[in-house]
């Protein structure tokens, strides 16, 4: 038996635990980062500004928008996978569950931590859940969709995370210090994870 046929025998339950592993972690990431209060992360400015808008928890506009955001998948030609529907399906519901579970710290300390676990726990999901190779999630298929257009990886996120950041602030999500230690943090920590949890 050879090393790249060993894990394809056993690779369907492995596959499923890190794709709903790394679903269940980046619902608590986010949970954290809402928290603390110090700021989301781009997209998460947006739900949650969305959410105040219109009364709904901010895992119910994850939902929400997830879905909606596959629309924009047909004029991208992006075929979704298992991972796909269920990054729709089940993100908005860790993230609530985390909400609802986490106390909410009133200490600097406590909510710096919160960021930091949040970001940290962010990166890791991310890792585990792009390796379960099961499709990506709906909003990372806008990026790759734009780059299949022509724009680089670099240029589709920003375009992506600036437009997303900026109408999440004036809908009233919270954007601070959080938002840029995850800017800053994210993609290094996700770098950092593949070391021990390969994409391939």
């Amino acid at each position: 038996m050879s090393e790249t046929t060993a894990p394809r025998l056993r690779s369907m339950p492995a596959r499923l635990l890190r794709l709903y592993g790394g679903l269940a972690v980046y619902g608590g990431g986010i949970g954290l980062q809402v928290e603390s209060g110090l700021g989301n992360d781009p997209w998460d400015v947006f739900h949650q500004g969305l959410g105040l808008k219109a009364g709904l928890s901010i895992g119910t506009v994850i939902i929400a928008v997830g879905a909606l955001v596959m629309l924009l998948w047909i004029p991208l030609k992006q075929k979704p996978g298992l991972g796909t529907v269920s990054n729709v399906l089940f993100l908005g519901l860790f993230a609530d569950a985390a909400i609802f579970l986490l106390p909410t710290p009133h200490n600097l300390a406590v909510q710096s931590l919160y960021v930091a676990l949040g970001v940290t726990a962010i990166a890791l999901a991310t890792v585990l859940y792009i390796g379960a190779g099961m499709g990506p999630g709906p909003r990372d298929g806008i990026m790759t969709g734009l780059v299949r257009l022509g724009l680089s990886v670099r240029l589709a996120r920003l375009l992506i995370e600036v437009t997303v950041l900026i109408a999440g602030w004036l809908l009233g999500g919270t954007v601070g210090v959080g938002t840029l230690v995850f800017a800053l943090a994210i993609g290094p920590l996700t770098q950092l994870f593949t070391r021990w949890f390969p994409l391939t």
